[in-house]
């Protein structure tokens, strides 16, 4: 993503921030590639880091003179076993959240991060997933979540939304919204299975 594009989109934000204010900002962008660590490419890697990291990084910078005091920022995070350039992409976006969240007190900006596990959507977030693999994904989501199901994008809405507006004194934090699977259950899970 270059900051054009971000700059533009700001600048057609405008509008609405001429009739209001932005009390919070969900970074909720990104692209992944289907790449263990032998099969990923320089292309893929930097394309990667490009949209899900700097551009996340500089859409907050550029966006946070428009918050407002008080305001929230929410960032996704994940990590996924197979897909080694976007878990490193979605990890900065981790130590990012957490320096932001140390240097925006002065503004009562709280900062925090949403961690969803397999999300229930039509490309699951991989570009080129064939609908094969993306049945796959969906089986083995469903095999390694403790809860025995993906979740849906409604419930990691949820929970965006409560750390935006409702956790109020909470800052630096990376919630898992995964069915337990983060935790270390997984593998419980799938032997269980």
């Amino acid at each position: 993503m270059r900051l054009a594009i971000v700059e533009a989109l700001l600048a057609e934000g405008v509008e609405v921030v001429l009739i209001g204010r932005v009390d919070a900002l969900f970074v909720n962008h990104g692209t992944a590639a289907f790449q263990t660590l032998d099969a990923a490419t320089e292309e893929s890697f930097d394309r990667q880091f490009t949209i899900n990291t700097k551009g996340a990084f500089f859409t907050v910078q550029r966006s946070a003179p428009l918050l407002s005091e008080g305001g929230s920022i929410v960032f996704t995070t994940v990590v996924f076993p197979g897909l080694s350039a976007y878990s490193g992409s979605k990890e900065a976006l981790r130590a990012i959240a957490r320096v932001l969240a140390a240097e925006l007190p002065p503004r009562r900006i709280r900062v925090n991060s949403v961690a969803p596990g397999f999300i229930e959507t039509p490309t699951m977030g991989v570009v080129g997933l064939t609908e094969q693999q993306r049945a796959e994904f969906l089986e083995q989501g469903e095999r390694s979540t403790p809860l025995r199901r993906n979740e849906t994008v409604h419930e990691v809405a949820k929970v965006a939304l409560f750390l935006a507006f409702d956790a109020t004194f909470t800052t630096g934090v990376e919630l898992p919204v995964d069915g337990g699977w983060a935790q270390g259950l997984g593998a419980y899970a799938e032997a269980a299975a």
